[in-house]
């Protein structure tokens, strides 16, 4: 039985999108009762973003995102619907929304306030560019602007983003890093009361981009040099890079100059692994083209599986390239989640939480909700 740290934490979900529902459905997976709230009739804006869609009309990209959580449609600009809101805010732990700043407020739902009055409540705010900033996040955009393209792609092509959304990705995780912490803060306060500001939980799909180019920002600040692309190679590892055996791409990456005399010595590649001037990282940066040229000549003669077996029997790390249909399905194994179970449920959790309930149709939990609010969420299938 997978655990359920968060069993009996109540989260309100007012977000769309990925980064927002993201972060509400790791919580969900960890034990939360989350209530998502919906637009009534179009709801979340993923729930339009395909083909593909499920056998039920699901978009693939909504129910990646929203597990083990139910839906309520609800209008801000309806008097009863922003009252059940409100009411749903007086009894919940945590509140997650992307909204534009002032957004929530005209509608009657001020976070500022409703932190005052709800001693024990946790929100979180998820924007693009901070929160005075009226430009709406999209992970695209911030890709660009946050040096992420400009460093992925190959070296005379021109800039990529990546083939995941992973700004929204990383401000989700980051979101739901701080809400576990907030959660952790107030828990530890006992009897005293968090101020508002230490319940109020802020992240930004620019800043956590900037945060997520770790040594790379970091390669920039200490040369006084801007990062460039590198394509399958490593600005500051060599070998550590894509490679093509006779019969399909594989991976190479050495870490440690230990590892770099195993692997040359592995591959049979004497005149490298007796070379002095590259036994040491500094050496083989220094020589790059030489080494990748050398490398690449000689494992084009063998498949790669030959190459991987003599590399993993002396502990250098590697693999082979293969389709997301290949890793998703090792995924599935590992958890024992079935493809059905997947497609209803959006990919299973890798960490040690649980799909509980299927990505809901919108205000599949409407009249429920109304009459229950969150009294009985355990029991709803």
């Amino acid at each position: 039985m997978a655990s359920q740290h968060l069993d009996g934490i109540r989260v309100l979900d007012l977000s769309r999108v990925l980064a927002g529902p993201l972060c509400a459905m790791m919580l969900g997976d960890l034990g939360a009762s989350v209530i998502k709230v919906e637009r009534p009739e179009t709801g979340d804006d993923t729930r339009g973003w395909g083909p593909p869609f499920s056998e039920h009309g699901q978009s693939a990209y909504f129910l990646s995102a929203n597990r083990n959580k139910l839906s309520l449609a609800a209008s801000f600009t309806d008097p009863a619907d922003r009252a059940l809101i409100l009411e749903l805010i007086a009894e919940c732990d945590v509140v997650v929304e992307n909204f534009l700043p002032g957004a929530l407020r005209r509608h009657g739902i001020d976070a500022d306030a409703l932190l005052a009055q709800h001693p024990r409540l946790i929100w979180c705010t998820i924007s693009g560019f901070g929160p005075e900033s009226l430009r709406p996040g999209y992970d695209f955009v911030v890709q660009a602007e946050s040096g992420w393209m400009a460093i992925t792609g190959e070296p005379d092509g021109d800039p990529m983003k990546m083939g995941v959304a992973m700004v929204d990705v990383t401000t989700g995780k980051d979101a739901a890093i701080g809400i576990l912490a907030a959660l952790s803060a107030r828990d530890r306060a006992g009897a005293r009361t968090l101020p508002s500001g230490e319940r109020r939980v802020h992240v930004s799909l620019a800043t956590s981009a900037l945060a997520a180019l770790v040594n790379v920002a970091q390669n920039g600040l200490v040369s006084g040099s801007d990062a460039r692309r590198w394509g399958n190679a490593h600005a500051n590892l060599v070998p550590y890079q894509l490679f093509r055996a006779a019969d399909r791409p594989f991976v190479i990456a050495v870490g440690t100059d230990a590892q770099w005399l195993a692997a040359t010595r592995a591959l049979g590649l004497d005149a490298l692994a007796n070379d002095a001037t590259l036994a040491a990282n500094a050496g083989r940066l220094a020589q790059r083209e030489r080494v990748v040229a050398a490398i690449s000549a000689h494992v084009v003669t063998d498949a790669a599986a030959s190459w991987i077996a003599r590399l993993e029997s002396v502990g250098v790390p590697c693999g082979v390239v293969r389709g997301v249909q290949d890793a998703v399905q090792d995924a599935l194994n590992d958890a024992n989640f079935s493809v059905t179970d997947a497609a209803r449920y959006g990919l299973p959790p890798l960490w040690n939480g649980s799909a509980r309930h299927e990505p809901p149709h919108c205000g599949e939990h409407t009249v429920t909700v109304r009459e229950k609010r969150w009294l009985s969420f355990g029991n709803f299938t």
